[in-house]
């Protein structure tokens, strides 16, 4: 599975034509989807035959420990996963993620995350450095002190770099998993009546093993509530996010196994 995925990820990287690129993003997401799917039904009917595949538990490194930005990394990987059937836990330092699910479907968030997150990175860097966020401006709340009192007004000032890259990298991640959730949707649609049955059964014996899996082995306390920016909001960098994570090409790396996703520098 992940050799024919990493062949869809290399023609995506190969075009320069968004519509191909795009037509082998859906490609990608398909195939990750029916294998899920092929893989839950396999289960359910070889069960009484051989040990019955477990979800695991593996922990994906996103970077190092105080680095600036490292949510909108986890908001990437987190998306990806709630499309192929992933659970997430994250690290306070959101350093790193717990995630929960199947071998298999694990391997694919891995995949498509490393592919994507270079393109994430690589979008965002290029409309940092075009200066295109410099005529827009966010409100900022000031305090301060007259006769004696404490003061709070709303300004206006200009958007910060570090503010115009993570509300970027913030709606480029929501765009990137809309779009797998879309594709999974068509993939389920276009199911047979047989198919989807045998499919609905077996997804549900492979859901509540996931549950009972998660909340026997997860240590989580308190739910993530994704990346939070208190520089401000932009709505000029989300838009721009947006369209890149609209056109977003999978892979720049030709080692698909090397899915780890840490990055060292900005």
């Amino acid at each position: 599975m992940l050799t024919r995925i990493g062949g869809l990820l290399r023609k995506a990287e190969a075009t320069d034509n968004e519509h191909e690129a795009e037509a082998f993003l859906a490609a990608a997401q398909r195939l990750a989807t029916k294998s899920s799917i092929d893989l839950a039904v396999a289960r359910s009917h070889v069960a009484d035959r051989e040990r019955r595949s477990a979800p695991v538990q593996r922990i994906i490194p996103i970077g190092e420990p105080g680095r600036k930005g490292l949510r909108t990394y986890v908001q990437l990987f987190v998306a990806i996963a709630s499309a192929n059937d992933v659970r997430c836990d994250v690290a306070r330092s959101s350093a790193q993620v717990y995630a929960y699910g199947f071998a298999a479907d694990i391997d694919t968030c891995e995949a498509l995350y490393a592919s994507l997150l270079v393109q994430m990175v690589r979008a965002s860097d290029h409309y940092i450095k075009s200066g295109a966020y410099r005529g827009a401006t966010v409100v900022k709340i000031v305090t301060e002190k007259r006769f004696g009192r404490t003061v709070r007004r709303r300004v206006d000032v200009p958007v910060a770099g570090v503010t115009a890259r993570l509300n970027f990298q913030m709606a480029f991640a929501a765009r990137v998993g809309a779009r797998l959730a879309e594709v999974k949707a068509e993939v389920v649609a276009e199911q047979t009546p047989a198919e989807s049955t045998g499919a609905a059964l077996a997804l549900r014996d492979k859901e509540v093993a996931l549950t009972d899996f998660y909340t026997s082995t997860s240590q989580a306390r308190g739910t993530w509530r994704g990346p939070q920016t208190s520089t401000g909001h932009s709505a000029a960098a989300r838009r721009a996010g947006d369209r890149a994570g609209r056109s977003a090409r999978l892979g720049t790396s030709p080692e698909l196994p090397a899915a780890r996703g840490r990055l060292t520098g900005r």
